[in-house]
């Protein structure tokens, strides 16, 4: 086997690959002798199927076979021979013919950086500390009794936190939505449900009040002919009614699980939950401030373009609805930050490499805990995980980062960041 490699680019390598072509035929023959003493044929006894008759049936799938494999074996070896580590699974161009007694075919594809010296002892790193409160578990506990709150009907005029049902129809010039009749519609007035103008418009009417005003839409408005539009609105009030929050009593609590329906059981429960989240957002705060950190101190670094694209693409696909491929101006939006994010990847790979950081199987166990406690079936989430081997990978990968982003804040210039349960969780901005 002949290997020869050329450098296309600062990471793209040409391999080429020569392999004797009696290699090829000899184990095509073995293939078609193989297949002779198992294949069935119509008219042919089993192992009685002349050589001729499946070579001409079966030859082109064999030699195709034959030929995969040995470009799989042989890249495999070259590979190995050269040192090379890819990044991804090579682009093969070959005729799959001899020429001169040989077969040959090119891979090409990219390779790792050749990382520097990371040195982080000069990072400055903010290292965020919060704890959960009291006063974060009463927050909660309101949080779930608005969340299983019912509506009672009112007289009055709405108030905020009100649910007003009514019917509209606005017109904005020659438009009139709807174009005949009226469209029904609710919402919890100062929910965010409504835009700030209708909500206004909502605001200290009661059943049966029918009226018109003057409403601005914003110009993100779902309905095009609207958007960005002062249109006259004409409204009728169908039913206004007033929340009603449960008590915290046994009976509430016994619909999170608590079957003694203890009220400090309860509270402790919450408090494990709030805990458990924080500690997550806590970490991942950490872990970004730490990638960051280090993309900024190594962004001359030379990245795979494959691995770029890839997660400009990722980045991208987030900005538009599930299933639809993003435009290529958003993707190219993307990249700048998908650039910086691989590098922050590789860098922490390669901190973990040097280091000799191991993959903590207990915090594995941990995070794949709080992720099926958020299931009714937590049981059957841990199966799916232990399961399928992309999906732990993945898990492994987020718990092997989080390792390294201690790590580089144990050995950086690290400052500690005193903060409050909603400025981690509810950053300003977020």
């Amino acid at each position: 086997m002949q290997v020869s490699v050329e450098s296309v680019g600062k990471l793209e390598r040409k391999l080429t690959v020569k392999f004797p072509a009696e290699r090829f035929d000899t184990q095509v023959n073995e293939r078609i002798a193989e297949m002779g003493r198992t294949v069935r044929l119509k008219g042919f006894r089993p192992g009685k199927v002349p050589v001729a008759v499946i070579r001409q049936r079966f030859g082109d799938q064999v030699r195709s076979e034959v030929l995969s494999d040995l470009i799989g074996s042989t890249l495999r070896e070259a590979f190995a021979q050269e040192k090379l580590q890819p990044v991804a699974n090579p682009s093969i161009d070959t005729t799959g013919k001899p020429e001169n007694g040989e077969i040959a075919y090119t891979a090409t594809f990219e390779v790792m950086p050749e990382f520097p010296e990371i040195d982080v002892s000069g990072l400055e790193i903010q290292r965020p500390k919060a704890e959960v409160s009291d006063a974060d578990i009463d927050k909660m506990i309101e949080t779930l009794r608005t969340q299983r709150r019912s509506f009672d009907p009112v007289e009055r005029g709405s108030v905020a936190g009100d649910f007003v049902m009514f019917e509209y129809s606005a017109v904005a010039g020659d438009y009139r939505f709807p174009a005949e009749g009226l469209e029904r519609a609710g919402s919890v007035l100062g929910s965010g449900t409504l835009f700030k103008a209708l909500d206004e418009a909502l605001t200290g009417r009661a059943a049966g009040d029918a009226y018109e005003a003057e409403v601005a839409f914003p110009e993100d408005f779902r309905n095009e002919n609207l958007a960005g539009k002062t249109a006259q609105v004409s409204f009728k009030i169908i039913k206004v009614q007033e929340p009603k929050l449960p008590e915290v009593d046994a009976e509430f609590v016994k619909l999170f699980g608590i079957a003694d329906g203890d009220l400090e059981h309860f509270r402790k429960e919450v408090r494990a939950n709030l805990e458990r989240e924080l500690k997550g957002a806590l970490l991942a705060r950490l872990k970004s401030e730490v990638a960051e950190k280090l993309a900024n101190a190594h962004d001359t670094l030379d990245v795979p373009n494959m691995m770029v694209q890839s997660e400009a693409n990722s980045l991208a696909a987030g900005s538009v609805p599930q299933g639809q491929q993003p435009p290529p101006q958003l993707i190219e939006a993307a990249t700048p930050m998908a650039r910086k994010r691989v590098i922050a990847g590789l860098l922490m790979g390669e901190l973990a490499r040097k280091n000799d950081l191991k993959l903590d199987r207990t915090r594995v166990a941990e995070q794949l805990a709080a992720i099926a406690s958020t299931y009714e079936e937590p049981e059957k989430v841990v199966e799916l995980y232990n399961g399928d081997p992309q999906l732990m990978s993945g898990l492994q990968s987020r718990v092997i980062e989080d390792q390294v982003a201690e790590w580089v804040a144990d050995h950086a210039k690290t400052t500690v960041l005193d903060l409050s349960f909603d400025e981690v969780m509810r950053p300003a901005g977020a």
